[in-house]
């Protein structure tokens, strides 16, 4: 509705004097005409906007003017109660900051609105962790949040993840930390590397915060890192974690399937490689069976991951992964193979 889009605009340029067209348009997903128009609008309507050209130019209201438009709505007190996570909160050591803020927010609401606000936590709960996963904060991930808060250069000690079931390999690590991320409950810290042009995708690299075992200022660091203003955290994650996501499959290997096995293939297997897998399939056999390219992120990840696909997958290579599934077999058929003691 136009209305409130012009509620929006007038809160904008309130918060954040010297907003461009083409940033409001941006923010209110509409045309730099539109928010011309917009303008005209609201100046009709009483409220002293006016556009500024030059260096400092964009949109301002006139000086000491606070727009009247700042009392909720129900529906938005209740999803302003809503837009909390309890978890991420505990997590980052926020939660007591958050419950006093929403008594200060509850004492300046009206009753009616108080009630609005307070039935929707009645009503609906995020519970962000994945299922079969012991939810776990990691020990440093406060800290990690102020130096986010701080704009403070940090030196991490990372387990790096070994290869085919090799043990984690320490190290360390310089990041201007911009940002954490919470992704079926596991954070990540999302950076850029000290010294790195920010336009080099090289320059960003993202961490999990459980592998993070020590946390220290960045020797040297004096004071807060400049942030890059153009960087978004949503818009990066969303950018990457694709790629993100199949960077961790390093490994490929080979393996034959009955047509069940294949339909099955998605819910075993990181869903990261499976498309990638799909584009590399043969036709079908005599059999049915299909041979294809799996990209996996260990051997000892793909034994465990396609062991539940049982009899409707053959392992062709690597060997080493084969041999571990032809090992395994043998143990099955000689704890399967024999009568139990009691029925002899």
């Amino acid at each position: 509705m136009r209305a409130a889009r012009l509620i929006r605009m007038a809160l904008l340029v309130q918060s954040s004097p010297g907003l461009t067209a083409a940033v409001l348009a941006r923010e209110l997903d509409i045309s730099k005409r539109t928010v011309i128009r917009d303008a005209q609008a609201l100046q009709e309507a009483g409220v002293p906007i006016r556009s500024e050209r030059g260096r400092a130019g964009g949109y301002h209201l006139a000086p000491g003017y606070r727009t009247r438009l700042t009392t909720l709505h129900p529906a938005e007190a209740e999803t302003l109660y809503l837009s909390g996570l309890p978890t991420a909160l505990h997590d980052l050591g926020l939660s007591g900051a958050a419950d006093t803020a929403r008594l200060k927010l509850s004492a300046t609401l009206l009753p009616s609105l108080r009630a609005a606000a307070e039935s929707s936590v009645r009503r609906f709960h995020l519970d962000a962790p994945a299922w079969f996963r012991e939810p776990s904060a990691p020990e440093v991930l406060p800290g990690l949040a102020r130096a986010v808060w701080s704009d403070l250069s940090i030196e991490l000690a990372y387990a790096r993840p070994g290869r085919d079931g090799e043990p984690p390999r320490m190290v360390t690590r310089l990041l201007e930390p911009y940002g954490l991320v919470l992704k079926a409950g596991v954070w990540y810290v999302v950076g850029r590397v000290p010294g790195e042009r920010p336009g080099l995708d090289g320059a960003w690299r993202t961490y999990r915060v459980d592998r993070v075992t020590a946390l220290s200022p960045a020797p040297g660091a004096d004071g807060p890192f400049v942030r890059d203003p153009t960087f978004d955290l949503a818009e990066h994650w969303q950018a990457h974690a694709a790629g993100f996501a199949r960077a961790l499959l390093r490994t490929t290997v080979t393996v034959r399937l009955t047509e069940r096995g294949l339909a099955r293939l998605p819910a075993v297997v990181d869903p990261a490689g499976v498309g990638e897998a799909l584009v590399s399939a043969t036709a079908p056999d005599a059999a049915g069976r299909v041979t294809l390219d799996l990209p996996v992120e260990s051997e000892a990840v793909a034994f465990a991951q396609l062991t539940g696909l049982g009899a409707d997958v053959e392992v062709l290579a690597p060997e080493g992964l084969r041999a571990r599934f032809r090992e395994n077999a043998r143990a099955l058929a000689a704890l399967y193979g024999a009568e139990p003691e009691d029925q002899r």
